[in-house]
C-alpha cells in the first residue's frame, strides 16, 4: 500500500495535521488527537 493516499485530520489541540494509522484502523472516525500528549492536554 502506498502511504501517499492515506486520510489526514487536524489535530484539536495542536492543530497540526496527521495521517491515518493503522492502530486507528477501527475508530478513525472518533480519533481527534494526534498523540497521547495533545489527548492528555485537552
Amino acid at each position: 500500500m502506498k502511504k501517499q493516499h492515506l486520510p489526514t485530520k487536524t489535530c484539536a489541540v495542536c492543530e497540526r495535521p496527521f495521517t491515518w494509522r493503522k492502530k486507528w484502523e477501527k475508530n478513525w472516525d472518533e480519533v481527534k488527537y494526534c498523540s497521547e500528549r495533545c489527548k492528555r492536554n485537552k
